[in-house]
């Protein structure tokens, strides 16, 4: 077999620019917390990936591209037996690579919305399942051949099977835990419980757009369409763009100042908004696509307070709506032309596609709530998923890890 060499090459590039998105993350998440708890939430970024690499190569890759079965795939543990990629011209490990730090990616959402009291052994359990098992059949389902690929469902980066999977199984667990100490008064009112590091945060988000250019075009699996490979980084700067503008408008006007966490949440919710239509949508539909997400980011933070759910990063809105919204998105604005399956309902195609992508994200999704739910229920059983009381207030570094992220700095620990 004869492989391209550009091809492969582009996606172990793209796959290492996504790998980098771990660090945003980590970025992201240790300053939305209290100083407290910062090496937990990144000790958590660290080993989430670590498991989820293992249990990927272990299960999930078996499971995802085994077999074009219409609900899972059934062959190739370990890798075994597998010695040809899906993508003509690819070494297997190559694609085996770019999948595996998508699955990554999918598996660390979570660690943001069950910050400051989730036992770490506990948020360990979850990365390994994640990985090896809910996220690669919900990846068969839409990449490997699934019934929803037989439907045309089109998710091309994965607002839904990694944005929307994760941001999901993030709102099963910050249920299943309750809010932090002190998050909401006895009347349900919220208080805030502020993070320590912007800059910190801003480093982060900026770290995840770098990475989400190789997410997004690196999906092309191929560098033999340019002009679909500059579509799609244009698209990619666009949305967030809009994104964090429109979220800095709204948190203008509701609270009185624009607030920088807030528009940096706008600009990720904008590029989970274009991640499954980035291919198929032209510029003008991309700043719509991001200006709705920077928008849906701040009312789904007041909807989270309103149901008294504590998400300490804003990753439900951001991943589980937005990944929502991405991939509808595609049944409104796609076009035939640019590769989408059908027309959106704005260029003449009718609600078809449109209804294509509400069941298959649906479906998607439903799936990992429940499946979400009882493996969290499972390890709450087994081995307790909440930290206690005195360790929430002391911190997750002190009692978790023995260690403090900011050694001589005076850490309050009752708040």
């Amino acid at each position: 077999m004869e492989f391209n060499a550009i091809d492969t090459l582009w996606i172990i590039m793209a796959a290492i620019l996504v790998f980098f998105m771990q660090a945003g993350f980590g970025m992201v998440e240790a300053g939305l917390v209290r100083t407290k708890n910062t090496a937990n939430v990144l000790m958590k970024n660290v080993l989430d990936f670590c498991f989820a690499v293992l249990a990927y190569f272990i299960f999930g890759y078996a499971i995802m591209y085994g077999s074009e079965g219409a609900f899972a795939g059934t062959s190739g543990w370990f890798m075994m037996g597998i010695t040809e990629s899906p993508v003509e011209g690819v070494p297997v490990e190559a694609f085996w690579f770019f999948q595996a730090v998508f699955a990554g990616a999918a598996a660390t959402i979570v660690a943001g919305a069950v910050a400051e009291r989730m036992k770490f052994v506990a948020y360990l359990a979850y990365s390994f399942v994640i990985s090896a098992v809910i996220y690669p059949v919900v990846g068969h389902w839409v990449w490997g051949g699934g019934w929803l690929a037989d439907l045309n469902f089109h998710d091309f980066a994965g607002s839904t099977v990694v944005h929307a999977v994760g941001g999901v199984a993030a709102l099963m667990g910050a249920i299943r835990l309750g809010p932090r100490i002190g998050r909401f008064n006895k009347d349900g009112s919220p208080n805030v419980i502020s993070g320590h590091n912007l800059p910190l945060v801003m480093l982060g988000v900026f770290i995840l757009w770098f990475g989400w250019f190789g997410f997004n075009a690196g999906s092309t699996l191929g560098f033999g369409d340019p002009v679909s490979v500059s579509r799609i980084i244009m698209n990619t700067a666009l949305a967030p763009s809009t994104g964090a503008i429109f979220a800095m408008a709204i948190a203008w006007i509701k609270y009185g100042k624009p607030d920088l966490s807030l528009a940096l949440n706008g600009a990720l919710a904008g590029l989970v908004g274009i991640t499954a239509p980035c291919a198929v949508v032209g510029g003008v539909d991309a700043l719509i696509i991001g200006a709705v997400a920077g928008i849906l980011v701040i009312y789904g933070n007041i909807w989270l307070n309103a149901w008294r759910v504590d998400d300490p990063v804003g990753a439900v809105p951001v991943h589980a709506i937005n990944g929502i919204w991405g991939t509808l998105a595609v049944g409104l604005f796609g076009k035939a032309s640019l590769g989408a399956p059908l027309d959106g309902l704005f260029y003449g195609g009718g609600f078809e596609q449109l209804g294509i992508q509400a069941l298959g994200t649906t479906a998607s999704l439903l799936f990992v709530a429940v499946t979400m739910w009882i493996v969290f229920k499972v390890i709450d059983m087994i081995i307790g998923m909440r930290v206690s009381r005195e360790t929430e207030l002391r911190g997750l570094d002190l009692d978790e890890h023995g260690q403090e992220s900011y050694s001589g700095f005076q850490i309050f620990t009752t708040e």
